[in-house]
């Protein structure tokens, strides 16, 4: 790998159990967390064509197999950073957290986004799986976004290109977010503050906050909850290995300590089984599932 000139950060053989919310996964062969664009432009630039790649913001919904991933990392974390908002128009790199966009927006007296304080991720991953919560989502406020491309291209593009539905975004292969433009409505800063804090409360009570968890395991089906139909069929606190299914919350994994990532994979296999044998309801995981298994 040419470095020359790059002012990223690169490293190889990293464990990706200290970038996935869960706190397990196996290594990644190279990482690298850009500068800004332009020089993560030159760094897609520099890959090889059929080199693997998986980006990493905060590694929530993300499980990587204990194998680890053969290909290299982008990893937003502490990059691609800036937020600027002008009137209702709002322009945020992917690297932002999600709570950090909400909590602008709602200083700026901008209203719509207090969902986001609740997603533990970052922009770059709400764009990609059109995240929601309380019944909104990102993309009814995207008027614009910025892609890269395996090439190192840089461009603009339009809501209309894209195939966009529940948790799911139909984004051309081998591109990925870097940006986005929203427009959001008025609303009073006291209003949208009120509503985080309220949200986040109900949030910490609700969920297994403090243990590692990648969010919510599976997507709801139409008219129903998952976690509804997990804490109906009996499975609130089965465990394989270090994993358990969460007594808080019946949608989330948690790892309590000792976890693999097989323990976790098979943890949601199992749940999916039961469910559909239960219920008649065959969930489908959220959770992004990678690499190789050991």
């Amino acid at each position: 790998m040419n470095l020359t000139d790059l002012r990223g950060k690169f490293k190889e053989n990293v464990s990706l159990a200290d970038y996935t919310s869960w706190r397990v996964g196996g290594e990644v062969k190279q990482w690298y967390r850009p500068a800004d664009e332009t020089d993560l432009a030159l760094f897609l630039s520099r890959l090889p064509k059929d080199e693997s790649l998986l980006w990493i913001g905060l590694g929530s919904n993300l499980l990587v197999r204990d194998g680890g991933f053969d290909g290299t990392v982008i990893s937003t974390v502490r990059t691609l950073q800036n937020l600027v908002v002008e009137g209702q128009t709002v322009a945020v790199d992917a690297g932002v957290t999600c709570s950090k966009l909400a909590k602008q927006c709602a200083k700026s007296g901008l209203g719509g986004a207090a969902f986001l304080a609740g997603i533990p991720g970052t922009v770059g991953g709400a764009l990609a799986m059109n995240a929601g919560a309380n019944g909104s989502d990102i993309w009814t406020y995207v008027s614009q976004v910025k892609t890269v491309d395996r090439a190192g291209k840089l461009q603009l593009r339009m809501p209309a290109e894209f195939e966009i539905s529940y948790r799911h975004v139909g984004l051309p292969a081998e591109e990925w977010f870097v940006g986005a433009t929203l427009t959001l409505p008025l609303s009073d800063t006291a209003t949208e503050q009120a509503e985080i804090k309220a949200l986040l409360a109900r949030r910490n009570a609700s969920q297994p906050t403090t243990q590692p968890c990648a969010g919510s395991v599976f997507r709801n089906p139409e008219g129903d909850f998952s976690g509804r139909l997990v804490e109906i069929t009996g499975l609130k606190g089965k465990h394989i290995g270090g994993a358990s299914v969460s007594e808080q919350h019946a949608n989330f994994i948690v790892n309590n300590g000792d976890a693999t990532a097989a323990d976790i994979e098979a943890l949601i296999t199992s749940v999916q089984a039961e469910v559909a044998q239960a219920q008649g309801v065959l969930l489908v995981p959220e959770v992004h599932i990678v690499g190789e298994a050991k």
